[in-house]
Parts: structure tokens; sequence; C-alpha cells
């Protein structure tokens, strides 16, 4: 038999055909997606059935991962009332510090739904849709996910279809609690001043959402994160450092978790367990950009930045192109320290590039190693992980082993067996061979500890963060 799994993203939407029994992928495909921090939901779904036209014949069941935490507002008659906002979307940043407040602080919040509210969470969108455009507010009958919105919409997305979620999704919005699985309506109100949309019903790991108007078993789906782990199949000891548009450092843990700091989001996973997250806002898009201010291409970077040495000759890259979540700094900007006659040039440059991306994420990963994440090695994917210099740079930064998978889309391989798994109907998820991967040994120099010193140094010389 024959799964499909969707990897609806913010740059694409992505899909494989898998063999239920293995996970061999046998077709796939990938369409784009409209730029931008507010997208129409409607181009999600276009992409989707333009992505799979062709590819599903054959196929038994079908799952959809999507990007986390944006709001999707539907009125009474299941029509959007405006533009999704996206995660990425940073306008609820001041939304979010009045929530944090109102509730009583960030260990009140982490304490309630395991997050403590960034410009990023649903639930400071609402507030901000609440306040900036109650015309739409008072419209909103339905408040769903993105991969929600394409769940439903595959069963039909007729006012009559009732929505669901599923608990890795449902436990970014900031108003369901993975701890207790239940919603907090008293934050979704406190959020969207006192309105109480219908909210998702939360399906169980592999319980099934229902079914396409064709007969299609359609799985719950779940978040982009908790796909890439059901995909990679990470046990315990593994970190995943993904560097998207995006940068995410997550791991699977038995226990919720509840950080008052507000940097590791307390998200459950897509198996029933749970899944601390750190994410931010800068990742490969670092490295587009550093590739062009060098003039090279991306292709040409790794290549350039050999030239260089550890430490980048002592420039140092603070990444802050978009600002920042983690560390909460929205309204920041990238900088670029330590120039001097020897080593303003390309190749320094574009060694700062990398190490000024990985510096950021190792911050990520020291949060959760202090609280008491076990990283026994790192998995780092995405496609910026494919240039081997990138791999090397994150071994010495992050001072652990680094592994790379063998590039596939692991999003779309996690829902797909996700997929597989409401097909099966058994207690635990199918089976399926991990993926081979390439190694890299943290070097013992300790020139890794150096670079993070001067970064830390930098960071705090202009953000006093």
């Amino acid at each position: 038999m024959l799964v499909a799994g969707i990897d609806s993203s913010t740059q694409s939407c992505k899909v494989v055909i898998c063999a239920a029994d293995s996970g061999k992928v046998l077709r796939h495909c990938r369409i784009p997606h409209p730029d931008g921090t507010e997208v129409p939901a409607e181009a999600w779904w276009r992409a989707l059935r333009s992505v799979t036209d062709g590819l599903l014949d054959g196929v038994s069941a079908i799952a959809v991962a999507g990007q986390q935490h944006g709001l999707v507002a539907l009125d009474s008659e299941g029509v959007p009332v405006r533009k999704a906002l996206l995660w990425n979307d940073t306008r609820s940043a001041a939304a979010a510090g009045d929530l944090v407040a109102e509730f009583g602080g960030p260990q009140a919040w982490a304490e309630a739904v395991g997050v403590v509210p960034l410009a990023a969470h649903t639930v400071a969108k609402l507030r901000w849709l609440a306040d900036h455009e109650p015309e739409h507010a008072d419209r909103v009958s339905r408040v769903l996910l993105p991969h929600d919105y394409l769940t439903w919409r595959l069963r039909g997305g007729t006012p009559d279809v009732e929505p669901t979620t599923d608990r890795g999704d449902a436990s970014g919005t900031g108003y369901w609690s993975p701890a207790t699985g239940e919603y907090r309506k008293d934050l979704v109100a406190l959020a969207f001043r006192d309105r109480l949309p219908e909210l998702p019903r939360v399906l169980a790991p592999s319980e099934a959402a229902g079914q396409t108007p064709d007969g299609l078993l359609v799985a719950a789906g779940t978040g982009d994160n908790a796909a890439a782990a059901l995909g990679l199949g990470i046990g315990d000891g593994d970190v995943v450092v993904s560097l998207g548009t995006s940068g995410t450092v997550f791991t699977r843990n038995p226990r919720p978790s509840a950080d008052a700091s507000g940097a590791i989001n307390g998200f459950a996973d897509a198996t029933g367990a749970f899944l601390p997250l750190v994410c931010t806002l800068n990742a490969a898009r670092v490295l587009d950009r550093t590739a062009a201010l060098a003039g090279a291409g991306l292709s040409d970077l790794e290549s350039l930045a050999r030239q260089s040495v550890p430490g980048a000759g002592g420039l140092t890259l603070l990444p802050y192109l978009a600002g920042e979540r983690t560390p909460n700094l929205p309204e920041a900007t990238g900088s670029l320290h330590g120039l001097t006659l020897d080593n303003m040039a390309p190749h320094h440059l574009a060694r700062a590039g990398i190490e000024g991306m990985l510096c950021n994420l190792a911050e990520s990963l020291d949060r959760l190693r202090a609280d008491g994440v076990e990283s026994r090695r790192v998995l780092l994917i995405g496609g910026a992980a494919a240039n081997r210099l990138v791999a090397e740079i994150a071994a010495q930064i992050f001072e652990v082993t680094v592994e790379v998978p063998e590039p596939q889309e692991y999003v779309a391989l996690g829902a797909a067996r996700q997929a597989a798994w409401a097909l099966a109907g058994t207690p635990e998820p199918p089976v399926w061979s991990p993926p081979p991967a390439r190694g890299f040994r943290a070097p013992p120099n300790g020139t890794g500890q150096e670079i993070r010193t001067r970064y830390h140094h930098v960071q705090q010389l202009i953000h006093r963060h």
C-alpha cells in the first residue's frame, strides 16, 4: 500500500509518496508558496492540489505537516477573514508582551501551556487581530493553524466539517496545554478580547481525521518539527538542528517542559511524548545573504570560506537579519564586528557568516542542555546541512558529534509515516529504516569555544541581553 506525506512549509509545498511498510520514497514533487509574512490560506490549498495532481494514484492515506503558529481565521461560511499571519510575522511582538504581563508573568504561562508568548505564537496574533483589526476579529468563527486548514480542506472544507488538529501543532498555539491535553479557553478569551471562536478537535497521534470526498484516509497531521522528528526516527540523546528559513533545535523527551525564560517551547510531539524546542528566526537565509555580500553564489560559499581560518580572522557576525526570536530581540538587526584591514575580505566574511549562524543555534542547544537534555549527537538537517563545511564547523561549535542524514524531505516523510500509522491502526508507528548519515566529530583543540566566547562578548556589547 502507498501513503502520501505533505510538507506545507513557509517556502513551498512538498509531497512524497511512500511504501507504507518500508517508507521507501517512490514519487515526490515540490511547488513554491508565495513569499511574505502574511499569505492567503487559499494559496496553500491551491499549491497542495497542484503538487499532488497525478501523484495520488494508488495512495490509501495522506497526512499534512505544516508550518507552526500561523493564524488562519475563518468566518461562519469557512472563508478566511484576512490573509493568514505566519509564524515569522513580528507585528504581534508588543501583543505578546502585554499578554505575558496580563496573565501573571512568564512562569504562569510556562506552567499553563508550556510556552511564554512571543510574536510567533498564535495567541499573540489573536491579540494583535483583536486590537488592530476588530472588524475582522468580530467575523471570526473558527481559528485554525495552517496544517489544520489543509486537513480540513482535504476532508471537504465545508462549514459542516469539523476542523481537527493534533497535539504537536496545538502545543504551539499558546492556548493548549501539553501537560493536561486540554485547551485553555480562558487564555483564548484573554487574547481575543472575550471572543471565543471554535477551536479544532485535538486528535491522538495515530487517529484519523476522516476521509477525502473520494475515500482517501486523512491522518491527523502535525506541525513541521514534530513531523521531522517522526521522519528521522529520533531516539534518546538525539538533538535535531534544522537549518531552514528558521533554525530549530529540538529533541524527544518523556516529560513536558515549562521554561519560564520563554526560550524553550514545551511542545508535544507526534508520538504521544514531548518535543522541547528552541527556535531562531535566522538560519539558512543568513548564508544566502552572506554569499551575496561576498560576491559569490551560494554554491561557492564553502570554497570561499575554506580560504579563511577558524574564527574568521577576528570577524564576528550577529545574524539577526530578520530580528530574532531566541534571544527575544524582534527589532534587532545584524551586526558585523571586528573589521580590520587584514580581515575585511570576502573569504573571512564567508566564514563569519557560517560561524555566526551556528553560534546563534549553539545558544539554543545550550538552553536545552541546561534543561536536562542529553545531547549524545546532533542530527543536522535542512538545505544548508548539505554544505560540508557547515557540518564541520557545527561539530566544532556544538562540541559534539554531528551527523548529517542523507538529504530527504523529512517533514513530508514524517507526515507519510503518520499516514501509514493511521492506516495500520497499530499502537506504535511503523518501523522504517533510519536514513544513512555522514558523521563529523568535534575537534579536540577547543577553537569552537574561543569562537563562541567572542560571539557572546559581541552580543553583550551590542544588545546587553
